[in-house]
């Protein structure tokens, strides 16, 4: 199994919930790859002190979430090379009219109308050759990234048709819960950590702001605890999130808060988010003080995966013809 998250802005609840939380389970059931997606994130201008923080953060927050570096593969994509050369050769396997309808290019050409580059163009190439590096069977993605799964799988499946088997054909995994966890304000929108509004929670927000944030969010006006995504979708984003933190399920959660009132579910969704955020807080920011550490942890987690992705590669340009392998 293989997943990676941008390392730009902050981590949201979402991230925690939809991911973070999620790989802590797969990595004792998977051998798993984790990398911080760097290369992706600058089709954004990125500044680059904050650039390089970021990156360090989201390893930080990787462990402090959960992840054992001695038993899943933890890495930077930039430093495994071999992405970017299978990405450029899966560019030619990846057709323009695919490219123009991926939803993600659409929306960031919208919001970066000034920067619309060629790397956000072929974003979906590189993404799926971060993938088939590692011959995963399953990738864990949140609900927005199924179209990039389902490009890879076609570009995986293109190239065997032609140079005989030589990728795993992933499948998309997506968690049922918190897969897409609804911003608190706009509950038709999902928390997103470039969106900084009361309507995100980010995992450096003191507990002040958690609880504030958490009690202004958006309910409706029906007063009746079910779990009714449809017609109470803020609701239902609340039980949603105070069950993926309780390990239990957002209709059994409203089973237990059943009654006319709204506030002892927030009440509750706070003491929950509270008690899991808080100590992750304190273990990212030891990580984070030892920078020297962190440079170790990623640098073992590159030279593992670069024993599978350089393995991957060499075959695909030996059946491709290439000279010098």
């Amino acid at each position: 199994m293989l997943s990676g998250i941008q390392a730009s802005g902050q981590p949201s609840l979402g991230n925690l919930l939809g991911a973070l939380i999620p790989f802590n389970q797969y990595q004792n059931t998977h051998n798993f790859y984790v990398f911080m997606a760097d290369h992706h994130a600058i089709t954004v201008r990125q500044d680059p002190k904050t650039f390089r923080e970021n990156t360090y953060a989201l390893a930080a927050w990787y462990i402090a979430s959960g992840l054992n570096p001695d038993v899943c593969t933890l890495f930077a994509q930039s430093h495994v090379p071999a992405h970017t050369e299978l990405g450029w050769i899966l560019n030619s396997f990846t057709q323009m009219g695919e490219l123009e309808r991926m939803t993600q290019f659409k929306d960031k050409s919208q919001q970066h109308k000034q920067n619309i580059n060629a790397g956000l163009f072929t974003y979906p190439a590189l993404q799926a050759a971060d993938i088939l590096l590692y011959h995963p069977h399953e990738v864990p993605v949140g609900e927005d990234q199924r179209q990039h799964i389902e490009l890879t799988r076609d570009i995986a499946t293109r190239f065997n048709g032609i140079y005989g088997d030589t990728f795993t054909v992933p499948k998309a995994v997506i968690p049922k819960v918190a897969a897409r966890v609804k911003d608190l304000q706009d509950p038709t929108k999902k928390m997103s950590k470039s969106n900084d509004s009361i309507g995100t929670i980010f995992l450096l927000d003191n507990a002040k702001t958690i609880e504030k944030k958490l009690k202004k969010a958006v309910t409706d006006t029906k007063e009746n605890v079910i779990y009714d995504p449809q017609n109470q979708a803020g609701l239902a984003n609340l039980l949603e999130i105070y069950a993926t933190l309780t390990n239990t399920t957002p209709q059994q959660a409203a089973e237990d808060m059943a009654g006319p009132q709204y506030g002892p579910v927030k009440k509750a969704v706070i003491d929950a988010a509270l008690t899991t955020i808080i100590p992750i807080q304190e273990k990212y920011q030891t990580l984070m003080a030892d920078k020297a550490e962190l440079d170790n942890i990623l640098a073992k987690g590159a030279a593992k995966a670069s024993l599978k992705a350089n393995q991957t590669l060499l075959n695909v340009k030996q059946k491709m013809g290439y000279t010098g392998v």
